[in-house]
């Protein structure tokens, strides 16, 4: 049997972790450049579950915000994952605009189709538990992939315990770090939010060196939580009576100079409470990602829905 790989022609690694290494490559057959992800495989155990995991659940998650799987490659103990080709990470787009922000419009049609593809997961009953800007590629047209899913899993309703073992330290939820095991799409819908402040702020809102350093982080910048933002924390064994009484600070001290509706989406999203957090879905509705010409009736919307709540 002749090797796939003879297929593709590698130009240069684009990118190298613990999973293995991604190579910018081009299908000699249509000319398309690709990413090759070669995966490591164990001795022992064989091909990783993550990357059996990613392939079962990309067959099933097609759509625009998504990266597409081309190809899956097993030759001589030799394991690649074909994906479409995006020009860079977020991670790297937003490094490209340093010193300056990436411009206001940008960030916002970014964080639009990273949401849309997080709703299409959750629609489908999927968590990505890793997103982070690494994990979000964008194209030089301003299209947004979400890429990774070897930390991804199914979930059902209702929940059944999860592991905590998920999500870069800084994008991940504050239930995660209490080792809550019965979390759900909020951990994802957290951590865009994270990105979305990366984006306006120019810096990562929550830099914690450790996980008791990222809480500490958060609840410096949220306030310590209590029973009334967050049902059951006493009882939390990760929680002690001895962690600093912050206090939540102001949307304008969060977020300085930032636009209104972008910054009341963020305070939504930085709920302890992930019943009361907002959803993907949510924030697809909201004014701030609403065209120019929907705003108008956005805001009238919800400014009758707020006087309404106050007569």
């Amino acid at each position: 049997m002749a090797d796939p790989l003879l297929n593709y022609e590698k130009v240069k690694k684009i990118g190298e972790g613990q999973y293995g290494v991604v190579y910018k490559a081009r299908n000699i057959a249509t000319n398309e450049m690709v990413a090759l992800k070669r995966i490591n495989i164990d001795d022992r155990d064989g091909v990783p579950s993550t990357a059996l995991r990613e392939i079962s659940l990309l067959q099933g998650l097609k759509h625009e915000n998504i990266v597409k799987l081309l190809d899956v490659l097993f030759v001589e103990a030799k394991f690649y994952l074909v994906f479409e080709l995006s020009e860079m990470d977020l991670g790297q787009f937003i490094r490209r605009f340093k010193p300056q922000l990436v411009p206001f419009e940008m960030s916002k049609s970014i964080f639009k189709q990273l949401v849309t593809g997080l709703f299409f997961c959750h629609s489908r009953r999927v968590l990505h538990r890793d997103i982070k800007p690494q994990n979000v590629l964008v194209d030089v047209d301003g299209s947004v992939k979400i890429a990774d899913f070897g930390l991804a899993r199914a979930f059902t309703v209702p929940l059944r315990p999860l592991t905590n073992e998920v999500v870069t330290l800084w994008y991940r939820a504050p239930e995660i770090l209490f080792g809550d095991d019965f979390y759900s799409m909020g951990v994802d819908v957290w951590s865009s939010g994270c990105i979305l402040a990366e984006m306006l702020l120019g810096k990562a809102l929550f830099q914690g060196d450790s996980e008791i350093g990222q809480i500490h982080e958060i609840f410096k910048q949220l306030g310590t939580p209590r029973e009334s933002s967050w049902p059951g924390i006493s009882q939390n064994r990760i929680f002690r009576n001895t962690f600093p009484d912050w206090v939540r600070k102001s949307r304008a001290e969060l977020f300085p100079g930032i636009d209104e509706t972008a910054a009341g989406i963020l305070d939504d999203i930085f709920v302890y409470n992930q019943e009361k957090r907002i959803s993907a879905k949510e924030i697809l509705v909201s004014c701030f990602v609403q065209s120019a010409q929907d705003r108008f009736s956005c805001a009238t919307k919800q400014d009758s829905q707020y006087s309404m709540t106050n007569q």
